[in-house]
């Protein structure tokens, strides 16, 4: 696994680089995990092409059904509905039980009227990771220039389908959607299209326009059982229908039956009440079907046990899988021993070939040759399952997971084998693959975490991580190998969402127990360690991080060398730690080291290596030299656009973010407010307004704009940065505090000069309470409440603030550091204004000498020296 910076709330160029199950922000990838098979071209999207009018887009369609019956009312309706203008703001929800056809109802619809539509796009639904795939696909089809992540590309294409472009007339169909608060979300919100959803769940009749599927009428069943069987009389016939409910699954069930083994009807009848005592506890399951519609199955699935008994077991493995298309490739060949009545089957291309063609003959799945897969419907996994005997139940899953297993590429990292773990996810979760022992299937299940992390979904890997976790610590001992992998991921991936406390907790409990198994010194108790620091900062407790990230780079230097990429890492980490605690001369010299061995490695283009230059490049400005480090984060962008590709990439959006602060510093204001305009656009749309960068970039913005002079709308910005970062990291946290001085000095130059002098106090006390008087952050800090107090007329409790500060300022950073040039300024005009013109004088002209001399006499902030403007110090929070 690659390593980059792993706090979520850290821009990329100097964030927290975490040791391997941390390796950092999302990245993205160059392939879009597929959700299935675009249908070719329709003949209106000929025409259109021949007309030289931009193509349509079908995709993901299912395989239309020959033996669709019936139903015209319902077509007509849905028909008139989308043609009256129902849109994207009330979606047609056709609902119904299990069995009843919704989904081939849509199906046959969209077949029949694709020329009425520009595109059209099919998404699985039943889980958010499989909508966000097939709208992943369809952001790659609109050839919208987005990465292929989750939390990129989805956006993009809600928008694009919201604004009408390239395609206004558009069709989506959510099919078998569950919890409407799940799916809704992804909804293309006021767009001008359609949007149909399937489901069986009821409560989408409260907001969406409800067309209700009920089972076939009388006459439907009977043109369906006629149509296999033209010389079944239609007294036979409406036997049938009666027995088996007019439910169209079990009409088709018998007629496919029927067909095969050319019974009578009356015979068919015999073996349905023969069935029917050995499926009670099936009809109780199933108590909207009449008692002999599980019936119908079991002799299909009986007779198919007689035909073909590892076809039938082949058909129990799957009842285990999800009610979503399986493509054949998983089930050849597979690199692990399944079960002896399956391995001689999966192994035989031409076995496998025969059963599959049986199973479909039968019309126990829906075979589609042209995705190379077969779908089981959910009623028919479950009459199988409870078909099944107890030992059988626990063997058959265990095979299940043993077959997905065997098809884990085991390279989540890498987006070429996206696609597959896109194909196993729903399979994986249906089965409750995180419940087995196996150690296979528990590296399956991690990696796959793992991709949905890489892939961008976020929350699905947590909640995949945190449901192995518990079942894994469930069954087994807490420090079980895998019980503790899962732990360290789990808090990672609590890390990535924000929840700090329950990553604290966990990392905590860890640590605790990989120093009781393995010691203090092995890599994975050292591993736990740098998560723990990692927390430390999150908490505001800079001190404590670096005690711990000292521990980690010591260790690790010890047992694996200068070079070795673990301890590259862990003196990454040290750098960022000693940073935030205002060490920057000693993270300056540490990153100076790291970057010059990791282009030894990996070269410059490597993201390790763009990440630490983002380092030294933030250790140059806090430094005082903001002109060397901005030219240098300059071309490490450029550099980043071209390793990384995407202008969305979420680390070269957070390299454009930091570049926004050296941009100001660097004395261009504009370009600055520019980019930290388009930095917060990227973020909000990526991870929503909450998230940490999307806070800090609302920050960064506040600054700019106010430097701008655009100050109500620095106000609006940098109170809803310093509401984040409350909820984000509390009251305490020098983030939060830090911003609430940066806001202060926008109200004391809108003249709120009570309120800026309150919240500029609020801020330095905590700062000072957390970080010590003489780091610098406080030191800034000091500043602007010197000029709350000027601002009341307290000038000479703002020259005693100023001089002390002063003093601090040239001790430590030195006389010509850029935070002592802009307190020597101030400090000139508190004595002017007491009336010491003559050290006044003698302070002033020496620091604007100096900043001409550092600066230029362009510079703005030389120019505001010049002018005897008071001069603000801007406290942009470092990465944690």
């Amino acid at each position: 696994m690659s390593d980059l910076t792993a706090s979520p709330g850290a821009p990329f160029p100097s964030g927290a680089r975490q040791p391997t199950p941390h390796p950092g922000s999302d990245p993205a990838g160059s392939a879009v995990p597929p959700t299935g098979s675009a249908v070719p071209p329709t003949t209106a999207v000929l025409h259109a092409q021949r007309r030289g009018q931009q193509p349509g887009i079908v995709g993901n369609l299912p395989q239309r059904n020959a033996n669709f019956t019936g139903r015209r009312a319902l077509l007509d309706t849905l028909h008139q509905r989308l043609r009256a203008g129902t849109t994207a703001v009330l979606p047609e929800a056709v609902h119904g039980a299990g069995g009843v056809g919704k989904s081939h109802l849509v199906i046959e619809y969209v077949y029949q009227h694709q020329q009425d539509f520009d595109l059209i796009w099919w998404i699985p639904a039943e889980r958010p990771a499989q909508i966000q795939s097939a709208l992943a696909e369809l952001a790659n089809r609109l050839d919208l220039q987005v990465s292929a992540t989750a939390n990129t590309a989805v956006p993009a294409v809600l928008d694009a389908l919201r604004i009408g472009r390239p395609y206004a007339n558009w069709l989506l169909v959510f099919d078998n959607a569950e919890d409407p608060d799940d799916v809704e979300r992804f909804f293309p919100r006021g767009g001008p299209g359609s949007i149909v959803v399937t489901s069986r769940d009821p409560r989408w009749g409260e907001i969406a326009s409800s067309l209700p599927v009920d089972v076939f009428d009388r006459q439907e069943s009977l043109e369906l059982l006629r149509r296999r069987d033209p010389d079944l009389p239609v007294s036979a016939a409406e036997r049938l229908a009666a027995a088996l409910g007019d439910l169209p699954l079990a009409i088709e069930q018998a007629a496919a039956w029927r067909a095969e083994t050319t019974m009578t009807a009356d015979e068919y009848l015999q073996l349905l009440h023969d069935s029917q005592p050995d499926v009670d506890d099936v009809t109780e399951v199933e108590q909207d079907y009449p008692p002999l519609v599980a019936a119908a199955w079991h002799i299909s699935l009986n007779g198919l046990r007689e035909r073909d008994p590892s076809a039938l077991r082949l058909l129990q493995v799957c009842a285990f899988f999800a009610s979503e298309p399986i493509g054949r490739s998983l089930l050849s060949k597979p690199r692990l021993q399944i079960h002896p009545d399956l391995d001689p089957l999966v192994r035989s291309p031409i076995r496998l070939k025969q059963a599959i063609r049986t199973i479909g003959r039968l019309s126990l799945a829906r075979i589609d040759h042209r995705t190379n897969s077969l779908q089981m419907h959910r009623l028919v996994q479950r009459v199988l399952i409870h078909q099944m005997s107890e030992q059988d139940r626990e063997d058959l899953r265990h095979s299940a997971h043993l077959l997905l297993a065997g098809n884990d590429p085991d390279e989540p990292d890498d987006a070429d084998h996206w696609p597959r773990y896109a194909e196993l996810y729903p399979h994986i979760v249906a089965s409750g693959a995180e419940t087995c022992r196996n150690e296979l299937v528990r590296d399956m299940v991690l990696n796959e975490a793992k991709y949905l992390w890489r892939w961008g979904d976020h929350i699905g890997a947590r909640d995949l991580a945190q449901r192995a976790y518990r079942s894994w610590i469930d069954r087994g001992d807490e420090t079980d190998p895998d019980s503790l992998r899962m732990a360290t991921w789990l808090g990672f991936m609590y890390f990535v969402v924000g929840d700090y406390a329950a990553a604290a907790e966990l990392n905590a409990r860890t640590l605790q127990l990989y120093r009781q198994t393995v010691g203090d010194t092995e890599e994975e108790t050292l591993d736990a360690l740098g998560a723990v620091a990692a927390d430390h900062r999150v908490a505001g407790d800079f001190d404590g991080a670096l005690e711990r990230s000292i521990t980690v780079y010591e260790q690790s230097k010890r047992n694996f060398g200068d070079e070795e990429p673990f301890t590259l890492r862990a003196v990454h980490n040290l750098a960022v730690s000693m940073r935030l605690s205002g060490l920057f001369g000693r993270a300056l010299q540490l990153d100076e080291q790291t970057y010059e061995q990791l282009v030894h490695i990996y070269g410059t283009d490597h993201p390790d290596s763009l990440n630490t230059l983002g380092g030294i490049n933030l250790d140059r400005r806090e430094l005082g030299d903001y002109v060397t480090a901005h030219a240098s984060q300059e071309n490490l962008i450029a550099d980043a656009r071209r390793v990384l590709k995407y202008d969305d990439h979420p680390d070269l959006v957070r390299q454009s973010h930091q570049l926004a602060c050296f941009r100001r510093k660097a004395g261009q204001h504009h370009e600055a407010l520019d980019l930290s305009t388009d930095a917060l656009r990227r973020f909000r749309t990526r991870y929503g307004d909450d998230h940490p960068d999307t806070v800090l970039a609302n920050l960064t913005l506040s600054i700019d704009l106010r430097v701008t002079g655009d100050l109500r709308a620095a106000r609006q910005a940098g109170e809803a940065a310093v509401q984040g970062l409350r909820a984000l990291y509390g009251d305490d946290h020098p983030h939060t505090a830090g911003a609430q001085v940066d806001l202060a000095v926008t109200l004391r130059l809108l003249r709120e000069h009570e309120q800026a002098r309150e919240l500029a106090e609020d801020g330095l006390r905590r700062l000072t309470r957390r970080l010590g008087k003489g780091h610098p952050v406080v030191l800034a800090a000091r500043i602007n409440v010197a000029s709350a107090l000027y601002e009341l007329g307290e000038q000479e409790a703002a020259r005693a603030l100023d001089a002390a500060t002063f003093t601090n300022c040239a001790d430590q950073l030195g006389v010509s550091h850029p935070t002592t040039l802009a307190c020597a300024v101030n400090l000139a005009m508190d004595l002017r204004g007491l009336g010491r013109e003559p050290a006044a004088s003698l302070l002033f002209d020496d620091a604007v000498e100096r900043y001409r001399s550092t600066f230029g006499e362009l510079h703005p902030a030389t120019a505001a020296a010049a002018a005897e403007v008071r001069a603000n110090c801007d406290i942009d929070p470092l990465p944690l």
